[in-house]
C-alpha cells in the first residue's frame, strides 16, 4: 500500500529502517530483527541503498524478501548520484512487477574520488524521473539540522521545497537528538509552504562510541547532558539510558502530534522494541 495513501488515513504512523547485510552469516541478525518487529504491525518498513554498487543488488533482493517473505509494506531506498538511467530503469521494473509502489528518492554521497559517473546531480532529479516512469508514492528525505553541503537552512528548505514539487509526497527526517531540532524544522518548512506530512527518524543511542560516529555521519548534534550520562557506565547502564532518552523523545513528538516515528534499527530490534513497548505502557500507542 501506498504510504501516501496511509499517511492520510493514519496518525502516526510506525516503521523501522534495515539495511542489506554485506556478510552471509549476518543474514540470521536480520531475519530475527524482522521476525520479532512485524509483531508490532508497522505501517511499512525500508531498505537502505549501498552507493556506488556496493550493496544495490542486495538491497533489490531485501526488498523482494521482505514483501514476500513477510507480507510486509516495503519501501526501498534508491540513490541516483551514480546511477545511469538504464539502471534506474531496470531497478523501476523490478518493483513494479512485483508491486511495490514506495521509493525514497536520494541523491547520495558524492564519491571520494568525486566523480559523478550517473545522469543525475540531485534527488529532484530522481524524483521528477521516477513519477515519469510509473504510479509511485515517493519520500524524499529531511535535516532538522540542515544538510551538512548545505549553505544554510533557508537553502537547505529551498531544497527540500524542489523535491516536493518535483513529486515527493512524505519526508522522513534525517536522525535527531534533540527535539527543539524537528519542531523548528517542521515550523521552518511549513512557513515555506512546504504541507507533506513529516516523519520523525528515531535512532537512540546505545553507547557512547556511536556518538562520534553519529556526528560525522549526519551532523546531529548530540546533547552533552546524555553523554555525560553515560560516562563510566556500563554497557548496559549505557543501553538504559538510551531507551529511557530515546523514550521520552518519542513521547514528545508524539504528544505534538508527529505524523510519523521511523526507526533507524541498524539490523538490531532489542532498542526498538523496548522504546514501542515503554509507549504503549503510557497508552501513547
Amino acid at each position: 500500500m501506498k504510504i501516501s495513501e496511509i499517511l492520510k488515513h493514519k496518525k502516526p504512523t510506525i516503521s523501522f529502517e534495515f539495511f542489506p547485510p554485506k556478510k552471509i552469516e549476518n543474514e540470521g541478525i536480520l531475519f530475527k530483527t524482522v521476525e520479532i518487529l512485524k509483531d508490532y504491525n508497522p505501517d511499512f518498513v525500508s531498505i537502505t541503498y549501498g552507493a556506488g554498487g556496493s550493496t544495490r543488488e542486495k538491497t533489490v533482493e531485501w526488498t523482494l524478501k521482505l514483501k514476500r517473505n513477510y507480507n510486509l509494506n516495503v519501501m526501498m531506498h534508491l540513490t541516483c548520484i551514480s546511477s545511469t538511467k538504464d539502471e534506474i530503469d531496470k531497478i523501476i521494473e523490478t518493483l513494479q512487477n512485483a508491486n511495490i509502489d514506495n521509493i525514497l528518492a536520494l541523491r547520495g554521497d558524492i564519491p571520494e574520488n568525486g566523480k559523478l559517473n550517473g545522469e543525475f546531480k540531485y534527488a529532484y532529479q530522481l524524483v521528477k524521473y521516477l513519477k515519469s516512469k510509473g504510479d509511485f508514492s515517493i519520500g524524499v528525505a529531511g535535516y532538522p539540522e540542515g544538510h551538512p553541503e548545505a549553505e544554510s537552512l533557508k537553502k537547505d528548505t529551498e531544497y527540500l521545497k524542489s523535491k516536493i514539487e518535483a513529486g515527493g509526497e512524505f519526508i522522513i527526517t534525517q536522525l535527531f537528538f534533540e527535539n527543539r531540532y524537528f519542531f523548528d524544522f517542521v515550523d521552518r518548512i511549513r512557513k515555506a509552504g512546504i504541507t507533506v506530512p513529516v516523519i520523525a527518524g528515531i535512532m537512540p543511542i546505545l553507547n557512547l562510541s556511536q556518538v562520534e560516529r553519529f556526528t560525522k555521519m549526519c551532523a546531529a548534534g548530540v546533547p552533552e547532558g546524555l553523554i555525560e550520562s553515560m560516562q563510566n557506565k556500563s554497557k548496559e547502564g549505557m543501553f538504559k539510558i538510551g531507551v529511557e532518552y530515546a523514550t521520552k523523545q518519542c513521547e514528545e513528538l508524539l504528544q505534538n502530534g508527529v505524523d510519523g516515528l521511523h526507526f533507524y534499527t541498524l539490523n538490531k530490534y532489542n532498542a526498538t522494541k523496548e522504546i514501542l513497548n515503554n509507549l504503549k505502557s503510557k497508552g501513547l500507542l
